[in-house]
């Protein structure tokens, strides 16, 4: 404490800093209950927020390195119990609660939160048995996201290798607990499908409470899982709830060694299966062979039975064939022709002597039919020559030749009666006049009878 006699000498700034640090020396051990606001992280992985109540206020500060170490990272609205020691930063005049550890206050309430989270992804179809992608019988290889120390790493290891000796293991290390644990193992996650190493992921952890549980609880990481193209597997140990974690990803074991044996089949059972089908597949050939062969057998004796039937078929049809074309034959046919000719010959001789009897009286017919063919021409010209005169006399005559010649046929333009005389009509009477050539319309201005 400050004596009287101190006071009246004035103090510099940093000796008031010290002693009000000083003062502040048995606040150093403190649990401090209250509710959190404005959280935010700062570049180098420390968290700054205010925990109130209804009445005051105080700065907390979590450093990066106690808050990877935390069960969880605190969130505004939530009430937490805050384990730490309070500091007076000299260097910005502030006094701050300095937190180390953070404890649940109202469990009932998180779960509430959680139970609201399933809901929401459940909803969503996030659960869904039609939603989960199917494990690879046998990955080419397997990556590990767990932390990588402790014995979950090794008990994964060890059953994975006893399986299968040559299977290639990827570990992402990630932190499990503590409030960097949501991002750390997204991140992770994010990273193993983006590099493409492995075809499955085995999510794992050696369980825990309620409280260090939480983080396979948040929405980040189930996100996260639910995003992932590669199939994931989780493995959180036995615990008294499932997570979210558990209920979104792909299959859910409890113990590393049980995911272990779930995404590697045993080599050597895997071999002993191999030699099995091979001795059933050869088994299978060599029946089959037999089966061939003995058909061959049946096949080749049923030839054997047919082959003298076919011989005496192919015989005889040589031997008509032989025939045939003995009757085709150019020789035959040439002496066939020659003895057609030679008949023929012998008709013609008998015709011409016939025929030669014939021969004069045709001749004088012929020449009377000559004489009687320029008689009827010249009849026919005549007949001709006098037809083609009576058509032009009639031409000449009929009323298209007179009207050519200069005549007109006149008619009464309402009865259509040609008018004959100058009395068969009247003045102003309308007329038509055909002409050689087209039709005039006129009006009688005179008579003369």
């Amino acid at each position: 404490m400050l004596k009287p006699e101190e006071a009246q000498r004035p103090y510099t700034v940093t000796e008031l800093a010290n002693e009000i640090r000083r003062e502040l020396r048995p606040l150093t051990a403190l649990l401090l209950k209250g509710e959190v606001s404005g959280m935010k992280q700062g570049a180098k992985g420390h968290y700054s927020f205010v925990i109130r109540d209804r009445q005051s206020l105080i700065n907390a500060f979590i450093y990066a390195d106690d808050a990877r170490r935390v069960t969880t990272l605190p969130e505004d609205g939530q009430v937490f119990i805050f384990r730490g020691r309070v500091d007076y930063w000299t260097q910005y005049g502030t006094i701050r609660f300095i937190v180390d550890q953070v404890e649940f206050d109202d469990v009932g309430k998180l779960r509430a939160q959680l139970e609201e989270l399933k809901r929401r992804l459940e909803s969503q179809g996030a659960f869904a048995p039609e939603r989960k992608r199917k494990l690879p019988f046998l990955p080419q290889s397997v990556a590990l996201l767990t932390s990588p120390t402790g014995a979950v790493i090794h008990d994964l290891q060890q059953t994975i290798w006893e399986r299968y000796p040559n299977m290639s293991i990827v570990v992402y290390p990630v932190q499990v607990q503590g409030a960097a644990a949501p991002m750390s193992v997204a991140r992770a996650l994010r990273r193993c499908n983006l590099e493409a190493l492995a075809d499955v992921i085995v999510l794992a952890r050696g369980g825990g409470s309620f409280e260090e549980m939480y983080a396979f609880n948040t929405e980040l990481v189930a996100r996260a899982i639910l995003e992932s193209k590669l199939p994931v597997v989780t493995a959180l140990g036995h615990t008294s709830d499932r997570t979210v974690a558990d209920l979104v990803g792909d299959a859910e074991c409890r113990t590393p060694t049980e995911a272990g044996a779930r995404v590697v089949p045993k080599k050597a059972d895997l071999e002993l299966q191999l030699r099995e089908r091979q001795r059933r597949l050869d088994r299978e050939v060599g029946q089959r062979i037999a089966r061939d062969l003995e058909r061959l057998a049946t096949k080749r004796q049923r030839l054997v039975q047919l082959v003298p039937a076919l011989i005496r078929s192919r015989v005889e049809r040589l031997a008509r064939a032989g025939n045939e074309l003995g009757r085709l034959s150019p020789v035959a046919q040439v002496a066939r022709r020659e003895e057609a000719l030679r008949e023929r010959r012998r008709r013609l001789s008998g015709a011409a002597a016939a025929g030669l009897a014939r021969s004069a009286n045709a001749l004088a017919s012929r020449r009377a039919e000559q004489r009687l063919e320029r008689a009827l021409a010249e009849r026919f010209a005549g007949a001709t020559r006098a037809i083609a005169h009576r058509r032009e006399r009639l031409v000449a005559l009929s009323p298209d030749g007179v009207l050519a010649r200069g005549y007109s046929i006149t008619q009464d333009a309402e009865s259509g009666v040609v008018i004959r005389s100058a009395s068969g009509t009247g003045v102003s009477r309308r007329v038509r006049i055909r002409l050689g050539h087209g039709r005039l319309g006129a009006r009688v201005d005179e008579v003369e009878t």
